[in-house]
């Protein structure tokens, strides 16, 4: 039985798959939908490059949409929704919600927008190995 379902997202189109996929799993078993968006911190290459404190608050601000669009269409699939927006490493911190929220399943997309795994690999990668919780990952139709 599935109770509480996480979806990864970064908003790009290609997580957008994965997203149907966690709404749809989660109306088969009325499960709670909990959505995450993180903003990177702590890879090299954002030290490396430095993040403006304005550029922070945009990628907050977009994950903050993003989020909120989720959990209202989840919302209007009849689910309770509940969504964050957290900085540091993408990977761990989808894992660390993920055992301090008791989550069933995590639902990811194979791929994102790409650049960050230009330089840290595939996150979802990351999260089936570090996660003790199921992880579903989604392939995008750009990514077959």
């Amino acid at each position: 039985m599935l109770d509480n379902i996480l979806i990864a997202t970064d908003g790009s189109d290609e997580a957008s798959v994965a997203v149907e996929h966690g709404l749809d799993l989660a109306e088969v078993f009325g499960a709670t939908v909990h959505v995450i968006y993180v903003v990177e911190t702590e890879a090299a290459y954002i030290l490396t490059i430095g993040v403006s404190d304005d550029e922070m608050k945009e990628y907050r601000q977009l994950g903050e949409e993003v989020v909120t669009d989720i959990v209202e269409r989840a919302k209007q699939r009849g689910l309770d929704g509940v969504g964050v927006v957290k900085t540091g490493n993408i990977s761990q911190e989808i894992v660390d919600y993920a055992q301090e929220t008791d989550i069933d399943n995590v639902v990811v997309a194979e791929r994102g927008r790409g650049t960050v795994e230009k330089y840290l690999g595939s996150n979802a990668e990351n999260v089936v190995r570090m996660c003790s919780q199921p992880v579903t990952v989604v392939r995008s139709s750009k990514n077959v």
